[in-house]
């Protein structure tokens, strides 16, 4: 699986593109802000000739799904995400507001990102591990055979996700990072929703908030 990574937005939030050896590939969390933002989304996809399967979000916090409606007319995608997030998303254009940043209305969301199950994208299979905490429908996006999580906003380079949101509660996030993350291989490359790439061996054994 090849992984690209663009930033987006005031929140500087990782948008990822997940790419299939057939060209095939799946948007994780757009979270593109403005046209500049939004175009250099499809010229990358469009001058790699790749085909857009798939509108996968981690959560649907604000700063994820900014390019929800961009990416789902350009590419006549429907959004896919946790069953617990579909609120989250509905009220998007309110919580923009409340954060002084117009927001267009997602389009209505799929939720059938459930835990346990795989997403298929051209030869690849993406386990979906459920990992509450963060927000209630929080999923990381598992490829075992490339040993790659995309991690959203759960995990960090030395630090975790803020459960101080709506929704957010910290022991329940701890518990999802040391039961569902740290058991995974720790040559694991996790790809968080803000900042650098790190591994789950690094965090085991740096990662302040879980020693």
């Amino acid at each position: 699986m090849r992984i690209e990574r663009f930033t987006f937005n005031p929140f500087q939030e990782n948008t990822y593109l997940l790419i299939a050896s057939d060209g095939s590939c799946a948007i994780v969390d757009p979270g593109c802000y403005g046209q500049y933002e939004c175009d250099a989304l499809s010229k990358y996809i469009e001058s790699n000739g790749l085909r857009t399967e798939r509108l996968l979000h981690t959560h649907c916090h604000l700063d994820h799904m900014f390019g929800n409606r961009y990416i789902a007319e350009r590419y006549n995608l429907t959004p896919e995400h946790h069953p617990l997030e579909t609120d989250i998303l509905s009220a998007a254009v309110e919580t923009g507001m409340r954060f002084g940043l117009p927001v267009d209305a997602s389009p209505e969301g799929n939720p059938c990102l459930l835990d346990g199950i795989f997403v298929q994208l051209g030869d690849l299979q993406l386990e979906i591990l459920h990992t509450p905490g963060h927000s209630p429908g929080s999923v990381c996006f598992y490829h075992s055979e490339s040993g790659q999580l995309i991690g959203g906003d759960v995990l960090f380079r030395e630090s975790i996700g803020r459960s101080d949101l709506p929704g957010g509660n910290h022991q329940v996030l701890l518990k999802s990072i040391r039961d569902r993350l740290f058991t995974l291989p720790e040559n694991t490359v996790v790809f968080p929703g803000h900042g650098e790439s790190t591994t789950i061996g690094y965090e085991i054994r740096n990662n302040p908030f879980l020693q």
